[in-house]
């Protein structure tokens, strides 16, 4: 009998010219254990619920003594552990019994169980992909179909006036919000003196809408002109206006000393 199943190493492992049975193993496209097990079964129409114990594990054992060289030790682990379970099941079914003595279960129970679950989600996943080949040949990776917009249905107002307001009554009245108010900063006029000097250490002279233009609001407007004002009085400076609502110019006192 020739039996050929894909090995895990990707080379084919032939059985010695001895060997009464020729057996070649590729075993890189199976999954685990449990996938060559199965296919071992499967591929010889053996019935998973009487397996012939002796014949799947020689034939396993013999496919994994090949190639466990070959793998990572992770991975020939595995398969190792399924050897060693077949042979501990093969050990317990030749075990003498007494006459009529029969086993409280079939040592082969749990592993047919994990076999038919095994296969069960193999075959989900195939079809699952099978699913998605389908799909991308139709739709782009990520598709979702728009969905209808849902139909208006009209309910008729089973509602009395006299309900309805007996209802509105009972609604508490909607929370009061106080306004939210933003903390303004304080400008003293201390800040506006430093900033002068620093403005007048600069330059001779500058208006005072230039000096508050950056601001544009009332509340550095009217420190700035208190600041003027006191450098003004220690004749740090000295303001000039042609007249009323013209432009307001600032010079540094040392310069109209020297004019």
């Amino acid at each position: 009998m020739t039996l050929r199943i894909p090995t895990l190493s990707g080379s084919k492992i032939a059985a010695d010219s001895t060997s009464t049975e020729a057996f070649v193993v590729e075993l890189e496209q199976f999954q685990g254990p449990l996938d060559l097990l199965l296919h071992l079964i499967r591929s010889q129409n053996i019935d998973i619920f009487d397996i012939p114990i002796a014949q799947i594990t020689d034939q396993f054992r013999r496919a994994v003594e090949r190639v466990e060289q070959r793998m990572s030790l992770e991975r020939a682990g595995e398969f190792l552990e399924m050897a060693a379970t077949l042979l501990r099941i093969k050990v317990q079914m030749l075990m003498p019994r007494r006459p009529g003595e029969l086993f409280e279960e079939d040592p082969r129970a749990e592993l047919v169980r994990q076999l038919l679950e095994y296969e069960r989600f193999r075959e989900l996943a195939r079809s699952l992909a099978e699913a998605e080949s389908d799909r991308a040949q139709h739709f782009g990776k990520g598709y979702i179909p728009p969905r209808p917009a849902p139909r208006e249905v009209i309910l008729p107002f089973d509602v009395t006036l006299e309900e309805f307001l007996t209802i509105a009554r009972r609604l508490p009245p909607p929370p009061k919000r106080a306004p939210h108010r933003a903390a303004l900063r304080t400008v003293t006029v201390e800040e506006k003196m430093a900033a002068l000097r620093e403005a007048l250490a600069r330059r001779a002279r500058l208006t005072f809408e230039a000096f508050v233009a950056p601001f544009r609001t009332r509340t550095h407007a009217v420190p700035s002109l208190l600041a003027c004002l006191e450098l003004a009085k220690q004749r740090f400076l000295r303001l000039h206006q042609e007249r009323a609502f013209r432009t307001l110019w600032i010079y540094r006192r040392e310069d109209l000393e020297d004019r």
